[in-house]
């Protein structure tokens, strides 16, 4: 059975983007692999679907702007970025401290924080899925991913 695809295509907003290193790069081509594989992202109100996204910053805002495939029409959903903020400071934390255990700490050590990292991660993806839960519908999995994208939109070098 082949997974909904309501988002068919996505890109990150280039005026809020910096360099990424190698791991973050990896990390961004992942969730846009993943999340254009399958998602569930449909507006309660609104033209239908597919979409194409272009996920960005504008002072302070998350901007999901999206059009339908095929049509020149445009609407944007802007998000406060002050709700989402402590969870993607604690992400990145908890990131740096795995990408430091695996460097040479003990499989369980490693396991014990990639399991908080999945957490916070978690708990990250149910902040934005609330925080959309009145203009879209969609599935934790695409919240997941998405959020990811918007850890990524908050790297600074």
């Amino acid at each position: 059975m082949t997974r909904p695809r309501d988002i068919v295509a996505i890109e990150l907003d280039a005026k809020s983007i910096v360099r990424w290193s190698p791991e973050v790069e990896h990390e961004r081509a992942v969730a846009v692999f993943d999340l254009l594989e399958g998602n569930r992202f449909r507006l309660r109100e609104g033209p239908a679907g597919p979409y194409r996204l272009v996920l960005g910053l504008r002072d302070g805002t998350l901007v999901f702007a999206l059009a339908p495939e095929g049509s020149d029409e445009r609407l944007e959903i802007e998000l406060p970025v002050r709700p989402l903020r402590r969870v993607i400071k604690d992400y990145f934390l908890i990131c740096d401290s795995y990408f430091q255990a695996i460097k040479g700490a003990t499989p369980s050590k490693i396991e014990t924080i990639d399991m908080a990292r999945r957490g916070v991660h978690d708990e990250g993806a149910g902040l934005l899925r609330e925080a959309l839960e009145a203009r879209v519908e969609l599935d934790h999995e695409t919240a997941r991913r998405l959020f990811t994208l918007v850890c990524v939109l908050h790297i600074r070098g």
